[in-house]
Formats: structure tokens, sequence, C-alpha cells
């Protein structure tokens, strides 16, 4: 098992304790993969990786558009009916952070330069980016660099930067080279590959994509604006990107811009004199769309830099902290004492990134890493609705909506991939940008038909949360019915003696990937319960509260009161395995025949299993890659016993491994409610350190989104007890006894 983190994992030195920001005193270039994603900005749609400016020293230059994919055909060695079929994977999009300093002719390189002075910062109230630095040139001149950075959160499509140059000691020719730049082949224009592309196997990082991607189309500049336009080569996705530049200066300075294919500049030339400032401002904005040429998205960039060309930067930024001010008020979580300084800078780091991945999410969904990398392709799953949806639906409901309806949307996907696997109703794709299924490996992939069920719990708890009943008629009211049918029809009843017909559910894969297509798992039979009874209900509600709706509902799913007889029937019948001997819930009907595995003995260059093992080896053991039935046991709490409670986490924690960055939250959730409170403060700090600490050797992939959305949890549900039982509310607070207070924010019916 991966042990709890006790105290705290980061060198003060370096990043210095601040409860409103992350800041870094001191410039390595060991660990630039992690740094880079711990200083991401972005706003859901738009995510640029804390890459320097200057361009060259980087372990993956990344920007990144929510949903902006190309589609590859997935070769499986040996086919089968229903394979997954269309691979997707998120392309990265031109890179407009690039600002080159050149002083005296000589390049500014990070790696090697001689630098008195560093600090860069993120700011989690004003959402900016900035970087301060004293650079001695090899000349021996001192130069006094700061630049700003902001992807804004009310502005959707735009981002801001700035960079300023102050020369301390002697005059000095400056030249600052301004890009925009396609780095979809891996490659700068110095044919640099990224770091990353040499990482080696990790099915949790993004496929390399062969041949061009990004087709040009469009290539221009005038006025100090520079355009480019592409065509993704076979999803047939188009972006523009635009960028204005400007400058202020008392020095003598000369522009010059020239535009090809895949490179724009707009390069400044000031006769710098020692003690002038100049500022060289850089506004960028880019548009996608699923098909609309690039030629009109360019329309759509100009727009949008129109808007701050008449106005300047400064209102943006504004705009900005009063958008985070808004937010921080009703969603902060604050940890009381002084001893607890370090962890609340960690926890708003958390709860900062978490808001950059999900803000402007609409029409996509919440990818796995948000929009600072590119791990796991850019692809939604699960995680979402069961780690995300909460601190969304209680915090910012109408973030929570947006994602629901972008599941909505899905729907005839769905549909169609239900009916290629033989069955009714919906069936949601484990993982997927477009809708379509994206696992090729369907075992720990499109076996976890638990996701339809994950995406009704979001959805009810949504709705109960809210009130948005019209939401629920119009739209959410058939993602119930069609994942409630699916249930009805993959199962089967069968007589069990003294207890009457029992409901089976076979060949499927709980949330624990390290144990594949097995019969009747606990939480797969718990959440699909659930899922059936939530649309039995809201079903009758609706028939109560508008007829007329509920009559639409039967017409358009062509459903009927007999079959709704029935979804009730298969709720109150389904099989939930337990075992007498032991106290517990099984994982699964065969679990508890499996030898355990010895992890006590398991030397750490073989963690995480799934790197060092094959699935065969590890399917044949009782072992956890993150909780399962722990999992259950929160999400359906009303349905357990504190015992039974108790009895599952004392079995199941010494069974996980921890491998999975989804578990320690809800370890510690649990752990907190059965009683042992230094273990489950244990897996919180594990969790709220996830990425700033590298804990798991892949913060360089972009951040763990789901966790992220865990940490909120482990604080609102673990230590401050929260429960919403269908509507019904109620709190158990449990601090850890180092804690003065916890106090935490929620919107509930429209009140804060």
């Amino acid at each position: 098992m991966r042990g709890p983190v006790t105290g705290d994992p980061l060198d003060r030195s370096r990043f210095p304790v601040d409860p409103w920001a992350l800041r870094e005193r001191r410039y390595e270039a060991a660990d630039l993969g992690t740094t880079e994603t711990l200083f991401s900005v972005g706003n859901g749609y738009l995510g640029l990786r804390g890459n320097v400016e200057e361009g060259r020293d980087s372990y993956a230059h990344g920007t990144f558009i929510n949903g902006f994919h190309e589609t590859w055909p997935i070769r499986h060695a040996e086919e089968a009916f229903g394979f997954a079929k269309v691979g997707q994977t998120i392309v990265n999009a031109p890179d407009a952070k690039i600002m080159r300093l050149y002083v005296d002719d000589e390049p500014l390189l990070l790696s090697v330069a001689d630098l008195e002075e560093y600090e860069r910062s993120l700011d989690f109230r004003s959402g900016v980016l900035t970087r301060e630095l004293v650079w001695r040139t090899p000349s021996g001149k001192r130069v006094h660099l700061r630049s700003r950075r902001m992807v804004s959160l009310a502005e959707r499509h735009l981002a801001v930067m700035d960079y300023e140059i102050t020369l301390l000691d002697a005059d000095a020719p400056i030249a600052v080279s301004c890009q925009l730049l396609n780095r979809q082949d891996g490659q700068d224009e110095y044919h640099v590959k990224d770091a990353a592309m040499g990482s080696g196997f990790d099915p949790r990082r993004a496929a390399n994509l062969s041949g061009r991607v990004l087709q040009p189309s469009v290539a221009w500049e005038g006025d100090g604006r520079t355009v480019l336009g592409y065509r993704v080569a076979t999803s047939g996705m188009t972006l523009a990107v635009a960028a204005d530049h400007s400058i202020e200066t008392t020095d003598a300075h000369e522009e010059l811009t020239s535009v090809e294919d895949d490179l724009a500049k707009h390069v400044f030339r000031i006769s710098g004199t020692r003690g002038t400032t100049t500022r060289i401002t850089k506004v960028v904005s880019y548009h996608t769309s699923r098909g609309v040429p690039a030629v009109e998205l360019v329309d759509r960039c100009r727009r949008t830099l129109d808007r701050v060309r008449d106005t300047g930067i400064e209102p943006v930024l504004q705009e900005q902290r009063a958008w985070l001010d808004d937010f921080w008020a009703r969603s902060d979580v604050e940890i009381g004492g002084e001893a607890n300084a370090a962890l609340q800078q960690a926890v708003r780091w958390n709860l900062f990134q978490l808001i950059q991945a999900s803000a402007r999410a609409e029409g996509a969904g919440i990818p796995a890493k948000g929009v600072t990398g590119s791990g796991y392709d850019g692809h939604y799953f699960w995680d979402t609705e069961i780690y995300v949806l909460p601190f969304l639906t209680y915090t910012s409901p109408s973030f929570a909506r947006n994602a629901l309806r972008f599941r909505h949307t899905m729907l005839d996907h769905a549909r169609a991939r239900a009916k290629e696997l033989n069955q009714h109703g919906a069936l949601y794709p484990w993982r997927t940008i477009n809708g379509e299924e994206a696992s090729a490996y369907y075992a720990a992939g499109t076996a976890q038909y638990h996701i339809d069920a994950d995406i009704s719990h979001a959805l009810t708890q949504y709705v109960t949360a809210t009130g948005d009943t019209a939401f629920l008629g119009r739209e959410a009211i058939d993602i119930l019915v069609e994942t409630a049918r699916l249930w009805a029809d993959l199962g089967f009843w069968r007589e069990t003696a003294g207890a009457g017909e029992v409901f089976h559910i076979h060949g499927v894969t709980g949330p624990d990937e390290y144990t594949a297509v097995v019969n009747d798992n606990l939480f797969t039979n718990v959440m699909a319960r659930a899922n059936l009874r939530s649309a039995v209900r809201h079903l009758r509600a609706l028939q109560e509260r508008d007829g007329e709706a509920y009559a639409r509902v039967l017409t358009r799913l062509e459903l009927d009161e007999a079959e709704i007889d029935e979804l009730s029937r298969v709720a109150e019948g389904m099989h939930v395995p337990f075992d007498d001997n032991l106290g517990i819930h099984p994982q699964d009907d065969d679990f508890l025949s499996k030898e355990i595995w010895d992890l006590a003995n398991t030397p750490p260059d073989k963690r995480p299993l799934l790197l060092n093992y094959h699935p065969l080896v590890i399917y044949r053991h009782q072992v956890l890659k993150q909780a399962d039935v722990v999992l259950a046991l929160f999400l359906q709490g009303d349905e357990f016993t504190l015992e039974e409670k108790l009895a599952n986490f004392e079995y199941y924690d010494p069974l996980t491994t921890g491998d999975s960055t989804l578990s320690a939250v809800v370890q510690s959730i649990i752990a907190a409610e059965v009683g042992y409170g230094e273990l489950a403060e244990g897996y919180f700090t594990s969790a709220v350190y996830v990425d700033l600490a590298d804990l798991h050797r892949n913060a360089d992939a972009g951040v763990h989104v789901a966790s992220l959305g865990g940490v909120w949890n482990a604080l609102v549900s673990g230590f401050g007890g929260m429960r919403d039982y269908r509507g019904s509310w109620t709190f158990d607070p449990r601090l850890p006894a180092d804690w003065e207070s916890l106090t935490y924010r929620l919107t509930l019916g429209g009140a804060v």
C-alpha cells in the first residue's frame, strides 16, 4: 500500500508558504515538467502550460484547447466485434507564449543564465502568473525582467501577457521576438524534441500522432496583428489564433513582422538605454470549431482582440480579479490555525486549478488533465461526475449544469454504443472526447459500465441540490431513463433459496481496474440500484408536478407504465453481496477466493503495478488500484451501517495500493467517518500534495483534476462531515486534532 504522507513534502526554501499564491524562488531545470504543470494558467477552454516565455527551456511545450483533437483508427492486433474503432487525442495548439529576449544579441536561456534574482508566482486571487528576475548577461550587464501571463476566466477566448525589460547598468541593443509557433509535431523551430516525447511506456500519457496534424489554411499579418489558421487533418476540426502586439517605451525602436504557415513573428528592436523600462504587451485569442472554416474563426478572433485593443489589458486584469473574488467568496475552504498555513496554501492551489479546469468548459467535458497537459489524451472519464461535479454542484452550480448538459449531447452516441453491445438504453463511453468510445482495452474500459450510474448520480445530486426541475424535465430525465434501461436489460433474474428472485449483473469492471470483468461487482450493483431508483422517483415526481411534460417524456422515450414498474422491481431486487463469515461486502462474487497480493514485499521499483506486471497477473490477486467498495460506502452511505463501513474499510484498506490518484481522497473520507482520524489526515495530505509534490511521478503530464475535486470532497464530506442523501443534508464534523477550525461554503437551492 502506498503509505499516507506525513508532514510538508515541499522544499520551502524554493516554494515558500503563501496562503494565496504558489511562489518559486529558485529556477531549476531538473523538474521542468512538474513546474510547467504547477504554474499553468487556464479557464477550462484554453490552457497555457507554465513554459518560460523565452521558449527554449522546456519539458513539454503546451497550449491546449478543451476538445480540440485529432482522430485516428485504432488497430487491434486481434479484432473483435464491438471493439472501439476510433482513437481521439488532444492536439497541441499553436504556441503563443513565446517572447524571446536578446540583449547585445545574446539570448536569455534560463538553464544557463547567470540569474542574480528569480521569483515566479501564481496568484490565486488575481489569476495571474508573474515572473521577476535579474539576469547578468555574458558581457556583465544586468537586466531586470518582469513578465505577466493570464488566461481570462471572464473572456473565454482570451489570453494576455506582457514583458517588461529594464537595463540596470548600461545601454544595450534589445530584441524581443513575439511568436505564434505550431509545435504540433513535438519540435520547436530548432528541431529540438520535447523531453516528454521520450518518456517511455505509460498508458497514462498521450499517444504520439504520426504525420502532419494541423493543415495550414490562413496566415497573415497587419497593423501589429498576426494570424494563423488550421484544419485538423482527420477530425476536421478547425482553429484560428491571432495576436496583437504593442510597445511602451521612450527608447528608439522599430518593428518587423513575418508570417509563414507554421510561424508568425513580430519582432521589436530597441535601442535600450540604462534605467528605461520597455513594456511589450501581447494579447491573444483562440477560437476552434468542429467544422466552421478557419477564415470565419479568424473573424471571431478579430472581434475578441478589437475589444481589448480599445480598452487595453488593465480592465481585463481587473475583471479577472473581480471574477475570482466572486469565486472565492462562494468556494474557499479555510483551515484554522497558524500551523496549517502550508496546508492552506496547498488546498487553495488545488481549488484554483480545479476552477481553471472547469469554469469555461462550455459545450465540452472536463478532461482528466484539464487544459494543463496531454495526459490521458485529453479524454473525459467518469472521474468528472464522481469527483469534480460535487464541488461544482455545491459551489458553482451553473458550471455543473454545463458539464451535465454536455453528457446530454452525447446521449445519441451512448444509445448507439449500447445497441452495438446488444443492450437497450444508453451506454456512455469510459473515455472519450467526441462521444465515441476510445478505449482500446475493453476489460478495463468498456466493461466499466458503472459510468452510466456515475453520471446518473451526479445528475441526481445536481437536481436535488439546485432544484433545477426545468433541466430535469427537459433533458436530464432522458439520461436517467436510458441509463436505467441499460441496467434492466444488462442484468438477469435468478431464483435464490430463501430470497426469491434476485437480480444479478455479470461481466463488468468496477472502479478498481486491478480486478476486471467480474460478476456482481458491489459498487456497480449498488450504484445501478440508485440509478434505477432515481429514474423512477423523478419520473413520478414529474408526473405529479407537470402532467404534460410527463406525457411528452413517455412519448419521446417510448416509455410506458409497465416499464417504469419493471425498473422499480429491478432496483429492489438488486443483488448486494455480503459475506457472513468476514462480515464484509465482497468486491465481487469471486474476489475473496483469490490469493492476497503481498504488497509489503513488493519492491518500490515495481510500483505502480500496472507499469510492471501483466494484467492477468494482477487480476488473479486480491489487490486494488483504487477504492472500490469503499467508494460505494461514501456515495451510497445510507445503504450501509456504520459497523459495515468499519469492517469493509478495515478489510480493503490494506489491499489498496494507492496506484491511482483517485483513491486517497475516498480512503480519507471513510477513515474519518469510521474513526481512523490520523489515517484520514494522512490520506488527505497525500491527496492535497499529489501534484504539488509529484507523488505519483507523472505530474509533468498535467494536473490530476479528479484528485483536485476529491480534495474538496475530503474537506467537506470527510472532515466537514457533510452528507447529501436525496436532499437530506446532514453534518457530522471530524476535524484533525491540530485543526482549530474548518470553514467551507455551500450553495444549496440557490443560497450560499
